[in-house]
């Protein structure tokens, strides 16, 4: 079975505030005569389901085009954390053991990815750190950021850059029980990019 953990991308997705939202550029259409439709995206790369880049918030660090691609295909846990809206995680916190070189956290406080809100939970440095610690290569989250909305320093990021996780932000993760999948979430190869869209997908073990 395939889970699509990726938000569809239209001009209703919302972005973070005072980042570029999507449009659709047409240049050509079929129903106008053209013989072919042609049209341009513009928007951040920090589009719904998408990997940050270490140089995100790394002085000389890598882009996402320097990525290797192994952080986003494998094995992987869907983490169920039942918290407060503008909570960070905490190790503590956890539920069940961590199992998987890849965990996605499920917190159900982002639910519509066309309406922003301000109140969703994060993960803590701490948690970063335990993760790490246990072997873990890749965090992701189904809101619009491993730190909480007004975060001076954004601590989990730095602390992912730190240990050199990948990071991926803005799943759709509520039609997914929690367990152990196959994680595909393979960023676009964008040459010095800080960032890409995904098209995220957990398939269940054979």
């Amino acid at each position: 079975m395939i889970y699509d953990i990726t938000p569809a991308i239209s001009e209703s997705l919302k972005v973070w505030p005072g980042d570029v939202p999507p449009t659709r550029e047409v240049l050509r259409e079929i129903e106008n005569g053209d013989h072919s439709t042609l049209s341009a995206l513009h928007t951040t790369v920090h589009l719904g389901a998408h990997a940050d880049a270490p140089s995100h918030i790394g002085r000389d660090a890598p882009s996402i085009d320097q990525r290797p691609l192994d952080y986003y295909l494998g094995r992987c846990q869907v983490v169920a954390a039942e918290v407060p809206r503008g909570t960070r995680i905490e190790p503590d916190m956890l539920a069940v053991p961590i199992e998987a070189e890849r965990v996605l956290f499920a917190t159900g406080t982002f639910p519509d990815p066309n309406r922003f809100n301000k109140s969703f939970a994060a993960l803590s440095a701490d948690l970063i750190e335990f993760l790490a610690a246990g072997g873990v290569r890749l965090v992701g989250i189904d809101t619009p950021s491993v730190d909480l909305f007004d975060s001076p320093g954004l601590p989990a990021h730095r602390t992912a850059l730190e240990h050199d996780l990948a990071i991926l932000e803005g799943l759709v993760l509520a039609s997914v029980p929690a367990g152990f999948y196959e994680l595909i979430a393979l960023p676009l190869k964008l040459v010095g990019f800080d960032g890409s869209p995904v098209r995220a997908i957990l398939r269940t073990p054979d």
